[in-house]
């Protein structure tokens, strides 16, 4: 990844446009970092931000300990690779982007996944991240002195138990919880035998976790984690006319369609197919597009002339989703772990339109099985598929049903987790 981002011309520095010293701190903060130590307990939750959904799944859990053991806890959010790295690792970000955003990157992606999960190039990678690496993250982890260590990343298993056996005197004492934010399906590089806790979303990735050794009493399964504003959301799919006004918007049927946190996936297109198709149904409809931090797209969207009988709003990147969900009667989207699972919260059907190979493909079944969406990569279906969605109010609210008989295990996730956190340093 990190090679192909430099290749791209994505970024050609050391470290990656951060500005960050060799601890990984801007030299604002370098003065203040580390925190003097304090009767709190210290939880360093390490990752890569490669998408959005592992720093929210890190945020959310940090905001239920904050909620649940007021004044016990002080967390580090840290991206590991990219802070402490060094090159080519500390590029993996921008050249996931890239690979996540376009057709050709995809594959590009899925032969990468898949030779991941081959044990021997598996092995091989560890050796190298540990020789490259493994100086400077010690350096940040002794420095942070952590009282327990959360993992919300694939590639943040391996080195770091390496690192606290070190620390430990050869044994390991701080306490190591990987939290997986994959859902129906997932890499094998998220399953550490030598881990305290694994906490996972469901059937599937516990299956997993058996098949990678791990043994039943080191797995616990309580969802997925979403953000705080979700873990109630639940409870107002009644009252999502309440939600419509609040945002302004008008109380007539509505789509919501986005891509991510990134904007990717062709929502222009899936956008202007969908808005045709309502366009030429009697009545008054509405479609909200959020484009994250897709500019170019948010801009050509806005400038688009649409039907009369369509109001139609854009949104860039929003820090209150749940609103938006639970304003919106069915969603259109790609099938991002985290974004499904906020769905099937609110209880809002989805009709998926595209999947990044490897860790997303199981999403697409996830939610087909579970009888709350469908998908296609076509944007003429999508369009097709929402407005006879549309059409039959019985049948969104069947699926609507669907998907809350399964969202409720998801919205009790993050504070479950917290509290499996909490257990391990003796709270």
């Amino acid at each position: 990844l990190g090679l192909f981002a430099n290749f791209k011309g994505l970024s050609l520095n050391s470290n990656a446009g951060q500005g960050v010293g060799p601890m990984g701190l801007a030299p604002a903060h370098a003065a203040a970092w580390p925190p003097a130590k304090t009767a709190q307990k210290r939880v360093m939750f390490l990752l890569s931000d490669t998408g959005g959904g592992h720093k929210a799944s890190a945020k959310a859990i940090k905001g239920a300990l904050d909620i649940l053991y007021p004044g016990k806890f002080t967390c580090e959010i840290e991206d590991m690779w990219t802070d402490h790295g060094k090159w080519p690792y500390n590029q993996m970000v921008p050249g996931y982007q890239w690979l996540a955003r376009y057709k050709v990157g995809n594959w590009m992606w899925k032969l990468l996944y898949q030779t991941s999960q081959i044990p021997p190039n598996r092995w091989l990678t560890g050796q190298l991240a540990h020789a490259a690496n493994g100086e400077a993250f010690e350096a940040y982890m002794r420095a942070y002195a952590p009282d327990i260590v959360v993992s919300v990343h694939p590639l943040c298993q391996d080195v770091p138990l390496r690192i606290l056996d070190r620390m430990g005197g050869g044994t390991r004492k701080v306490p190591f919880v990987t939290v997986v934010t994959d859902l129906g399906s997932a890499s094998t590089l998220w399953f550490h035998k030598k881990v305290d806790k694994c906490c996972v979303p469901g059937d599937v990735c516990e299956k997993i976790a058996l098949r990678k050794g791990l043994k039943p009493h080191q797995i616990k399964k309580h969802g997925l984690p979403v953000r705080q504003g979700f873990w109630e959301a639940g409870n107002r799919r009644q009252t999502s006319a309440l939600t419509k006004t609040k945002l302004g918007l008008q109380l007539v049927p509505t789509v919501l369609v986005m891509g991510g946190g990134d904007g990717v996936g062709p929502m222009q297109a899936i956008a202007a197919n969908v808005g045709e198709k309502l366009g030429a149904l009697e009545g008054k409809y509405q479609m909200i597009v959020v484009c994250g931090k897709n500019e170019q797209v948010a801009k050509s969207i806005k400038a688009a002339v649409w039907p009369s009988n369509i109001n139609v709003v854009v949104k860039g990147f929003v820090s209150n989703m749940d609103d938006w969900m639970v304003a919106a009667d069915l969603m259109v989207t790609k099938a991002g772990p985290g974004t499904i699972a906020e769905a099937a919260i609110v209880g809002l059907p989805c009709m998926l339109s595209g999947f990044l190979p490897g860790q997303e493909e199981g999403n697409v079944p996830y939610v087909i099985n579970n009888g709350y969406g469908d998908f296609s990569r076509d944007p003429k279906k999508i369009s097709a598929k929402v407005t006879e969605w549309l059409a039959d109010a019985q049948v969104v609210s069947t699926m609507s049903e669907a998907a809350s008989a399964i969202g409720a295990t998801h919205a009790r996730a993050t504070k479950e987790i917290a509290r499996e956190i909490a257990e391990l340093v003796d709270l």
